[in-house]
């Protein structure tokens, strides 16, 4: 067992040292996906996937990280105190259950200190079926100058227009407007892209090869970024499906101590998103009855959260900004995501934990 400020880091490559590591100690298989572009330090950027348990066992539980590039530190830090812990690791084992490992989703975010892919897509938007319309978010047509101008920080004038916009919207349509995806701004914020990205069609293929046996899945996504700090939200995440909803509160809600969220019914601090990741497992594993939650640790306020986000957007359209502004406007990026506190990532660690023995009790049901 490592102390839980140890399992967590403040760059993807120690990050994935980590990782790989306690893997490797584990005794777990392990295969990496090798991303076509270097890191922020020139390292290899992958995303790594290990198996622990029997490749064809009939309950499978993924735990993944990095969906949202930053988000990573918290999520890695999560994986790699699990795979220390010789407690979890030897609960799932006699009933057969795997559990599969799916470190940095979006490697390129994560060690660039981006939410985005390298394509600037939000990963979590990406998942359509790309020979269909895509969504039309008008809201956000309507407010994409006035989140990301020419200047920074934001004039007196853009400041007025951000208050007047939510005045008329109400905070959770204006929310929703920036949020819940777009497809028309490539250049910005939670673009969904107009194809698939490296880290989709990875992760179906990685799906396809760990998942073809399984006739149950389970899987925590694990996300940063919403709520109050150090609460960890469990936000439905499957169709919307009243059985599959029944399971996840029956498996998670913790009688009622940790409850179920969904924007379905308006009751998450998520708005209702588009192109969703776990979409690709109704694709790539149809045999498997299907259970998910996405955790989502809060950080900050939600309005500050958005202003960081706006500022780091702003800074990738404009790179030749001043140095002190551009590690200003990253500095607070990364606080936005992770706290970088002990007692913050005992929160996460212990909330995290919960869950995975939750759903493997779920599993077994």
């Amino acid at each position: 067992m490592i102390g839980v400020a140890e399992a967590f880091s403040t760059s993807y490559a120690k990050a994935r040292i980590k990782f790989l590591e306690a893997a490797a100690a584990a005794g777990l298989s392990i295969t990496s996906f090798n991303h076509p572009l270097p890191g922020r330090e020139g390292e290899l950027l992958a995303m790594d996937v290990a198996l622990s348990g029997d490749a064809d066992a009939k309950n499978l539980l993924i735990v993944s990280s990095g969906c949202h590039g930053v988000e990573g530190y918290c999520g890695s830090g999560v994986q790699v105190f699990a795979l220390h812990d010789a407690e979890w690791m030897a609960h799932a084992r006699p009933h057969d259950v795997a559990v599969l490992y799916v470190h940095a989703l979006n490697p390129y975010g994560f060690s660039h200190i981006r939410r985005t892919t390298q394509e600037n897509v939000d990963l979590n938007r990406n998942f359509h079926n790309f020979s269909k319309p895509l969504p039309c978010n008008v809201d956000y047509r309507n407010l994409h100058t006035l989140l990301l101008p020419d200047s920074w920080p934001p004039t007196e004038a853009n400041v007025f227009e951000i208050k007047r916009s939510v005045a008329m919207l109400g905070w959770s349509g204006f929310q929703a407007a920036v949020t819940s995806g777009q497809y028309e701004f490539a250049d910005g914020m939670f673009f969904g892209g107009t194809e698939p990205t490296w880290s989709n069609s990875t992760l179906r293929q990685a799906l396809r090869q760990f998942g073809s046996h399984a006739q149950r899945i389970a899987w925590i996504d694990l996300h940063t970024g919403l709520g109050p700090s150090g609460h960890g939200e469990r936000i439905f995440a499957c169709r919307n499906d009243p059985v599959a909803l029944e399971r996840a509160r029956a498996w998670w809600d913790g009688n009622g101590s940790t409850p179920i969220t969904s924007f379905y019914d308006g009751s998450s601090s998520s708005s209702e998103l588009s192109g969703l990741m776990w979409s690709a497992l109704y694709d790539e594993c149809p045999q498997a009855e299907y259970t998910g939650i996405a955790m989502e640790f809060g950080t900050i306020p939600i309005a500050d959260m958005l202003e960081a986000l706006r500022a780091e957007h702003w800074l990738h359209k404009h790179p030749n900004a001043p140095s002190e502004l551009a590690r200003g406007i990253k500095q607070r990026f990364m606080d936005a995501f992770y706290v970088d506190a002990d007692t913050w990532k005992g929160q996460i660690v212990s909330q995290s934990r919960q869950a995975l023995f939750q759903a493997v009790n779920g599993l077994i049901l």
